[in-house]
C-alpha cells in the first residue's frame, strides 16, 4: 500500500504496466493512497479486503471482463467505480454503467481529466459521509431541492415543475456526478424501458432544462452523454 497524505484509498485495476504506472504516478504526485491489481480476480479480492473509497477499472483484463468485476463488487459494495477503457462504443459504456459503474473515461485520456474525475468522486464520498442518511436538502450551485417539502428552487425562486420533472430532477440529484443510462432512468421513472419511454424522457428532459438552465442550449447542470444517458454536474 502506498500511504500518502490522503486518508482515502483508491484501487487501480489495470493490466497494462505503462498505463498503470501513468495513473499511479499521477495519484502519488497528488498525495493519494492507492493499491493496484492487474487481473479481475485480484481486483475482486483487493476490493473485498481493503474496502477502497474509489475503484478505477480497466475493462480489458486478462482473466475476466471488467463488467463481471463490476457486477461482483456490486453484490456487496456501493464504492464509486470509474471505468477506464479503450472501448469507445456507446453499447460498451451502457453495459458497464448498467452493471453498476459510476463513470466512464476512454483511453487515451489526459492526466488532468483523470485527476478531475478522482477529485469529483472523492468529494462526493466525503460529502455523503458528512451528510449522513438524514439529508433533507440538496444544494448544487443555484439549484436547491427541499426533499421534505417536495419543492425545488433556482436562485431562491420556486420552480414550477410537473411531477415527472420533479421526479427526474430528484433522481439526478441523488446520483449527482454519476452518468445514468436511459434504461436506468426510464425504469426508475416509469417502471419500464420501452423505446417510447426513452422518447418521452428526452421530451421531459428538454422541458426540465428550460426551467433550470439559464441557457438550455448550453446546459451546465445536466450534461447529455449522447447514446448513453444523462449526468447532473457538480457546480
Amino acid at each position: 500500500m502506498h500511504r500518502n497524505a490522503s486518508t482515502q484509498l483508491i484501487l487501480v485495476v489495470e493490466d497494462d504496466a505503462a498505463v498503470r504506472s501513468l495513473i499511479t504516478t499521477a495519484l502519488e504526485m497528488h498525495d493519494y493512497r492507492f493499491e493496484t491489481a492487474a487481473t479481475g480476480e485480484a481486483a475482486i479480492m483487493q476490493a473485498a479486503s481493503h474496502a477502497p473509497d474509489l475503484v478505477m477499472l480497466d475493462l480489458g483484463l486478462p482473466d475476466r471482463d471488467g463488467v463481471e468485476v463490476i457486477e461482483k463488487i456490486r453484490t456487496w459494495s456501493t464504492v464509486p467505480i470509474i471505468v477506464i477503457s479503450a472501448r469507445t462504443e456507446d453499447a460498451d459504456k451502457v453495459e458497464a454503467l448498467d452493471a453498476g459503474a459510476d463513470d466512464y473515461l476512454t483511453k487515451p485520456f489526459s492526466v488532468d481529466e483523470l485527476l478531475a474525475r478522482v477529485r469529483a468522486w472523492m468529494r462526493r464520498t466525503q460529502m455523503a459521509a458528512a451528510e449522513g442518511p438524514q439529508q433533507s436538502v440538496f444544494e448544487n450551485g443555484p439549484l436547491r431541492i427541499d426533499y421534505a417539502a417536495g419543492c425545488a428552487y433556482l436562485d431562491g425562486a420556486e420552480l414550477h415543475l410537473t411531477p415527472i420533472e420533479y421526479k427526474l430532477l430528484v433522481l439526478l440529484a441523488h446520483n449527482a456526478g454519476k452518468v445514468l443510462t436511459h434504461t436506468f432512468i426510464t425504469r426508475e421513472i416509469w417502471g419500464t424501458s420501452w423505446e417510447s419511454d426513452i422518447a418521452s424522457l428526452r421530451v421531459f428532459m428538454a422541458t426540465l432544462r428550460k426551467k433550470i438552465e439559464p441557457d438550455a442550449a448550453h446546459p451546465k447542470l445536466i450534461q447529455t452523454h449522447v447514446g448513453v444517458g444523462y449526468r447532473m454536474q457538480h457546480l
